[in-house]
């Protein structure tokens, strides 16, 4: 069989199984099984699959048609300009979620300037966000929090192989709750999805992903109100909460911040495809 046979026929099952990238996805799995990049594989698209190539080839595929997300399968995700490994120990990162990163990048070079600010990333699962903001911002130092020890073990992987493990402190536990002392920055992206929604996402999320990090209960604000219950003992005077939201849940998410920042300047950031995205709180 020629790789070009190949490619079209896992991209046919792929598609047959529901998905509407399966051309795309299916090009991966062969350029994972062959071990070359997209570019290589169309340059050797006549040549004959190897016996070993084409057994790699089906596994991959068998996991692709049993719905298991392509990124677990792949194991790495681009994001923020950079490559991560992914497993099923954290959710996978979203595109959304990089407008949450670039809002505190910019508060944190503008308000601290050349004094590093002090940040906690809490939900951190694979550390996206806290190697994103310790690369972004040289001089500041992060914790990241998670309740889960294999998420921290992935995102202490992580932060080795971007080379920024010594600026970052790896905690186990809920929420604000393992944290010493008070910080100028609070980032979060912590389960926002309502369960009915939850409960209606395609196999390759509701069976896959961890629910702990994607189900925030009957309106989808569980946990960020109990983040925002803890988080004025733990802020700074000057300093910032940023959490990412679902697109229908500013007006509640804003609600419940003035509960718990009543003097504080509180906004509503909208991702690139002009959604409610951030829920901003600046004490």
């Amino acid at each position: 069989m020629r790789l070009r046979d190949a490619l079209r026929r896992g991209a046919n099952e792929i598609s047959s199984a529901g998905s509407d990238e399966a051309r795309l996805e299916a090009e991966l799995l062969l350029c994972e099984a062959l071990g070359v990049g997209r570019s290589r594989l169309y340059q050797q698209l006549n040549s004959e699959i190897l016996p070993e190539a084409s057994a790699a080839f089906e596994r991959l595929l068998a996991r692709r048609l049993a719905h298991e997300p392509l990124t677990y399968i792949i194991g790495r995700r681009e994001f923020f300009g950079r490559e991560f490994e992914v497993t099923p120990a954290a959710i996978v990162p979203r595109p959304e979620t990089e407008a949450l990163v670039e809002l505190v990048i910019q508060f944190a070079r503008e308000r601290f300037g050349g004094s590093p600010p002090t940040i906690a990333d809490i939900g951190t699962g694979s550390g996206v966000i806290a190697v994103s903001l310790a690369a972004g911002l040289p001089g500041a130092n992060v914790v990241a929090i998670d309740e889960s020890a294999d998420a921290l073990n992935l995102a202490r992987r992580n932060a080795d192989h971007h080379e920024v493990a010594a600026r970052i402190g790896f905690l186990r536990g809920d929420l604000l709750a393992p944290l010493g002392a008070a910080v100028d920055i609070i980032a979060a992206n912590l389960p926002y999805v309502r369960t009915p929604d939850w409960e209606q996402m395609p196999p390759e999320i509701r069976e896959w992903e961890p629910r702990s990090g994607l189900d925030g209960g009957a309106d989808g604000l569980r946990v960020i109100r109990r983040l925002l219950q803890q988080a004025p003992a733990r802020l700074r005077p000057g300093g910032a909460l940023f959490a990412e939201i679902g697109e229908e849940q500013g007006a509640r998410a804003v609600a419940g911040a003035r509960s718990a920042f009543p003097q504080a300047s509180i906004e509503l950031r909208r991702d690139l495809a002009g959604r409610d995205r951030v829920l901003v709180v600046l004490t």
